[in-house]
């Protein structure tokens, strides 16, 4: 596939998106900014938060999983089940019944303004890390396939790559990517499932259905329950697949807040029943497809493993008619969480940290909101080119990337201390709490093997949690 082709299919699809805005934006405003107008069908918002859920990570890495994990993470996709009905059931209550823009102002309401603030600025930090990581990942497939043979700098893609996403989110926010995000979510599954119809029909599998392939390989094994001290341990990523919904959908703002653009709750609860079907069926179709993959690749002896798997395959192997769906796909992912971050970060930046809402009139908010969308703009750009030039290892980035995960342990701390207790706290010293509990989690998890001959893997998001209510809770004011 030529440069032009490839060039034209991006500018295709971003025209697409462009259009979308265009017609979500007119009459728009900071309500249908941040709130969509509290006009988004329930059941569009259900389908686009996949693709949200789904990022360009996922959509090259879960595939790769399979050749070491097998069917494993199903474990965790499984947990998420349970993590969604409390989102559900207990969360978005709590948001509609306060009518919150940014879910972040009920620690306000509960503990205090140091409370508030620290819960924002934890969800800042991570967003900027996690979208940064997320679109740096794919940037750098475009540059190796595309922009380095065009003679365009790395920077210049990035730029160029953000100034897009600004362009098509700029007027209406969450309002357009509500729609936009259906768009890509359908682009990231046509993309699987071509691939899949692909591959199958290339790999020796005799007689049998696809399907029956699939569950009789011994890469499909799902549930693992003889090593409790593993990290693919049955009840151990069942119980972090919970939590992990909880925290990374439930207490983020940029998943809630697609939620909140519902007319009802009632809508926004429907919303959270079918995407968590529609999740969990999408992510054990990913790992379908990564099976198929790494058999073909050991039926060709090809040398492609975890993340190049999908990738190598692609663009070497499986035609052009595979790698154009690949790309579709692959940007799709990408475009879809780093969008929403985009203008969840504005949001939260505008209310919880500037508070804009409180001290400016209407045209003054919009103002302050439109700059505000530009300066985080030149955050992720300024982050992603930092990723490249400055860290440059590929494994000291990734591991910045989990270390943001664990911004998420305060929150969930937090947030469970204010839902199940009703004690209050000295609010000045929960910063100090919220900046120890993950520095101890961390150093707890890099010695947890020597210390207890147990590796935690992602519950160390629970320990996070729990320290953060422990500290909280030695910090309580006496009545």
């Amino acid at each position: 596939m030529s440069a032009t082709q490839i060039i034209l299919l991006i500018a295709g699809y971003f025209g697409l998106l462009i259009m979308v805005s265009y017609l979500t934006g007119k009459k728009s405003g900071n309500d249908a900014f941040f709130k969509g107008n509290k006009q988004s069908p329930w059941y569009v918002v259900a389908f686009g938060m996949v693709g949200a859920s789904l990022s360009g990570v996922t959509f090259i890495s879960v595939p790769g999983w399979v050749e070491s994990s097998q069917f494993s993470y199903m474990q965790m996709v499984l947990g998420y089940i349970i993590g969604y009905a409390v989102i559900g059931l207990v969360l978005l209550p709590l948001y509609y019944r306060l009518n919150l823009t940014s879910i972040y102002t009920y620690l306000e309401g509960r503990f205090g303004n140091f409370s508030y603030k620290t819960g924002a600025s934890f969800f800042l930090i991570s967003r900027v890390v996690g979208a940064s990581f997320r679109l740096f990942l794919v940037a750098n497939v475009l540059q190796i396939i595309l922009f380095d043979e065009l003679g365009i700098a790395f920077w210049q893609t990035v730029t160029i790559t953000v100034l897009l996403i600004w362009l098509y989110t700029f007027k209406s926010g969450i309002k357009t990517i509500v729609w936009t995000d259906t768009l890509q979510t359908l682009f990231m599954l046509i993309a699987v499932g071509v691939t899949i119809y692909i591959v199958s029909s290339n790999i020796a599998i005799d007689s049998q259905s696809t399907l029956n392939f699939i569950l009789e390989s011994n890469l499909s094994k799902t549930f693992f329950f003889d090593d409790y001290k593993a990290g693919n341990y049955f009840w151990k990523q069942f119980i972090s697949g919970a939590f992990i919904a909880i925290v990374m959908t439930g207490l983020d703002q940029d998943m809630m807040q697609k939620n909140l653009t519902c007319k009802t709750l009632k809508d926004a609860q429907k919303n959270i029943f079918w995407f968590t079907i529609v999740l969990t069926i999408v992510n054990f179709i990913f790992l379908c497809l990564g099976l198929l993959l790494t058999t073909y690749a050991q039926q060709n002896g090809i040398d492609a493993h975890k993340d190049d798997l999908f990738a190598v395959l692609a663009q070497n192997h499986l035609g052009t008619g595979v790698f154009i769906f690949f790309l579709l796909g692959l940007i799709a992912a990408a475009y879809s969480s780093a969008d929403s971050a985009l203008t969840s970060l504005t949001t939260s930046f505008s209310i919880d940290i500037l508070d804009i809402e409180k001290k400016y009139n209407i045209q003054q908010q919009v103002r302050i909101r439109k700059k505000i969308h530009v300066l985080i703009s030149l955050v992720l750009i300024a982050v992603i080119i930092i990723f490249k030039y400055v860290l440059k290892d590929v494994s000291v980035i990734a591991k910045l990337f989990k270390f943001a995960g664990y911004t998420y342990g305060p929150l969930l701390g937090l947030y469970a201390f204010g839902l199940f207790t009703e004690w209050n706290i000295k609010d000045k010293l929960v910063p100090v709490i919220a900046i120890l509990s993950p520095v101890l989690s961390y150093i707890i998890s890099i010695n947890s093997l020597k210390w207890f001959g147990f590796e935690f893997g992602f519950f160390i998001l629970i320990l996070n949690g729990f320290l953060t209510f422990l500290g909280l809770l030695a910090i309580k004011q006496k009545n």
